[in-house]
């Protein structure tokens, strides 16, 4: 009993070696710019079902979450994680093994018998050799370090550390998953509408290639007014077929993300201009992104881990106290084993310093002290790409609006130029050219218009993603 009071205070009388680790503050600005230091608390509090309230495209996500490969290769790597935590820890107690043999041996009797004097006899009766059997069940203490230093606590601290931030990176890359998914989604929906546009375009510009047909063959168009039709109208041919190939390709994206094929019966598609997700974000304070995102926190895990792996180089200096033990008993018949005569035991305990290792401990604690550096370095570059992605998203809530706006008024401007220019076409007020640049300009104002409300909810999906948003909950630990 005295010699486990003694271990186990020895187990707890363990210093450590970790050194002091003070986190360096934020390298960036104290409030986003294009932000009011009134600004509601961050957007990271909305539920990702709140912010993408598409019907179809909350059924991606959950397909998504349920069978995107790379999201299940961050959980499993979050398992592995755990793992070697639980390795690491158990390096700190004692491991116990039970055994038991049995050993049956022969000697010759000049073996046994040299070196007492004894000749190799010649009676026929005498033995020609001797056998004996032995049993043995034992109870070993196998090895078992003190850590009087704190390496194996340092070394088991480093591991929970990583297993913590490899959890955060399991929930950054669920939200970049999600990020992901909207942004494909959108962009399948704005080749789809692209597609119907140039469809309906094309449709014009085939009757209005008819029209300039009809007036040639009655001679009241010249052959360049109907070249610039035809031209007109194999533009639109070719785009036709670029905005298949986009539709197809944004398809397979949106489906690679999904990890599945993209069920049938799924609601259908909203419109990009009735997409209802939410663009006017409050961003909160740079100091919510700490708390917000998981790859910050995944960082400081980080930082955490390498400075334990420095304490642990460190106690490497020191001695080490190892104890191996061993009880049981030892018998030369399996009946009388367990008696108490028999009982064998051994206590070895070994403490070792180091003395010659070629340097190999010293460059160990440089490495050690230089990824801590790196650590550090991580952790402030993860703290400013987490600011600036949310002042760009904050640049683009600024002025999608205001943009969009002024766009749909020039695209009002366009398509009544348009009209006026058929209508004095058709009779015989203005030329060919006049209508064909008025065609164009309609239908070159609609494309930008559809690819300016994809940004903006690109945009919008952005700074939720930035600021944190899409998280799974979790308890407290």
């Amino acid at each position: 009993m005295r010699n486990l009071a003694l271990i186990g205070l020895l187990l707890t009388s363990a210093c450590s070696m970790n050194p002091r680790l003070d986190v360096p503050p934020p390298p960036v600005q104290q409030s986003f710019p294009q932000a009011s230091p009134a600004e509601a608390a961050s957007a990271a509090a909305i539920d990702w079902r709140t912010m993408f309230r598409d019907p179809r495209l909350q059924a991606l996500i959950e397909l998504a979450l349920a069978n995107n490969r790379d999201l299940r290769v961050s959980t499993l790597n979050v398992e592995a994680a755990r793992a070697q935590f639980r390795v690491a820890r158990a390096a700190q107690l004692p491991q116990v093994d039970a055994n038991g043999s049995y050993l049956r041996q022969r000697s010759p009797t000049a073996a046994a018998t040299a070196g007492f004097g004894g000749g190799v006899s010649t009676d026929p009766n005498t033995p020609s050799g001797f056998e004996f059997q032995q049993y043995s069940a034992n109870a070993a203490l196998t090895s078992f370090e003190l850590d009087l230093f704190g390496k194996l606590r340092s070394q088991s601290q480093a591991a929970f550390e990583r297993y913590l931030a490899t959890d955060e990176g399991q929930q950054a890359a669920r939200i970049s998953l999600i990020g992901s998914v909207v942004d494909a989604y959108l962009s399948e929906r704005l080749a789809d509408e692209q597609l119907k546009l140039i469809e309906r375009t094309l449709a014009d510009w085939r009757a209005s290639l008819d029209i300039a047909r009809r007036r040639h063959q009655a001679r009241q168009a010249s052959g360049l007014d109907l070249a610039q039709a035809e031209g007109q109208a194999q533009q639109a041919e070719a785009d036709l077929a670029a905005a298949q190939r986009s539709l197809s390709q944004a398809t397979n994206a949106l489906q690679l993300l999904v990890g599945s094929p993209i069920p049938a019966g799924l609601p259908a598609p909203m419109a990009l201009m009735d997409q209802p997700i939410i663009t006017q974000l409050p961003a909160g304070l740079p100091s919510d992104l700490i708390a917000n995102r998981p790859d910050i926190r995944q960082a400081e895990h980080e930082l955490v881990a390498a400075n334990a792996d420095v304490g642990a180089a460190r106690a490497a200096f020191f001695p080490s106290l190892s104890i191996t033990g061993l009880f049981g008993f030892t018998s030369l018949s399996f009946d009388q084993l367990f008696k108490s005569d028999n009982r064998t035991w051994s206590f070895t305990p070994q403490i070792t310093q180091p003395i010659f290792r070629g340097g190999s401990l010293r460059a160990q604690l440089d490495v050690a002290k230089i990824q801590k550096q790196v650590a550090v370095a991580n952790y402030e570059k993860a703290i400013q790409s987490a600011f600036r992605e949310v002042a760009d998203g904050l640049a683009g809530r600024a002025t999608f609006a205001r943009q969009q706006d002024a766009l749909r008024k020039a695209r009002d401007a366009a398509v009544k130029r348009a009209e006026l220019s058929a209508l004095r076409y058709r009779a015989g007020v203005d030329g060919r050219l006049e209508l064909l640049d008025a065609q164009r300009s309609r239908y070159a104002v609609e494309q930008t218009l559809l690819e300016l409300r994809r940004q903006e909810l690109s945009s919008a999906a952005g700074l939720y993603r930035a600021l944190g948003g899409g998280a799974e909950p979790k308890p407290a630990r």
